[in-house]
């Protein structure tokens, strides 16, 4: 059940004020975070992960950190409240539920592998595909958002919109994923370090 939540994935209703950039603000922001995604290498930050559920007073709350090693090499290790591993890596979906194994093969699964490509893309901040999504830009405060609608149906069953914030750098600071009932997963990345050698055994399963 864990690997279900997590892989409809991603992702406080915004209070915020937000206003509609303008065409030439959008595209500076997509130079910005597209520069900043080509020099980053690895990333390692912390996250608190917020499940909101309709029917449950308080959100479902997780913690962990998260490794990330070009090309596509991701790890998400939850260490509170309880210990679970998710690892991408050559197009498998490797899963530790405390001790209990489990894989997935992505390469056979079409869902599974835009999902992959979505989580890499939206760590790295790369991810303005106008192809895959309808694209809104938004600022709010000194932060960027930006809206990611997408366009396949079968994509659009599971997830209704990702909510991608940047900060002034350029960097990923939020995720946050919509599905069609109206729940959502919000994650808050903090204690973010861009670009520091990661061995490889960290990601190993």
């Amino acid at each position: 059940m864990r690997s279900i939540v997590f892989l409809l994935f991603f992702m406080c209703v915004a209070v915020q004020a937000q206003t509609k950039m303008s065409i030439s603000e959008a595209e500076t922001l997509k130079t910005l975070v597209k520069s900043q995604a080509l020099t980053t290498k690895t990333i390692s930050s912390n996250f608190i992960q917020y499940k909101h559920l309709d029917f449950l007073s308080n959100d479902i709350i997780t913690k962990g950190t998260l490794a990330f090693k070009t090309p596509d090499l991701v790890k998400w290790e939850y260490t509170d409240p309880y210990k679970y591993t998710v690892l991408f890596k050559n197009e498998t979906l490797y899963i530790n539920d405390e001790g209990k194994k489990n894989q997935v093969n992505m390469g056979s699964n079409k869902l599974f592998k835009q999902l992959n490509s979505l989580i890499i893309n939206s760590i790295k901040g790369d991810m303005f595909d106008d192809e895959t999504f309808k694209i809104e830009f938004f600022k709010i405060d000194n932060n960027s958002l930006v809206h990611f609608i997408p366009k396949d149906k079968k994509s659009s069953k599971y997830i209704s919109a990702f909510h991608i914030t940047f900060n002034t750098k350029g960097d990923v600071i939020e995720v946050k994923m919509i599905e069609p009932s109206g729940d959502f997963t919000k994650i808050v990345f903090n204690n973010k370090v861009l670009n520091k050698p990661l061995a490889d055994a960290i990601f190993t399963h």
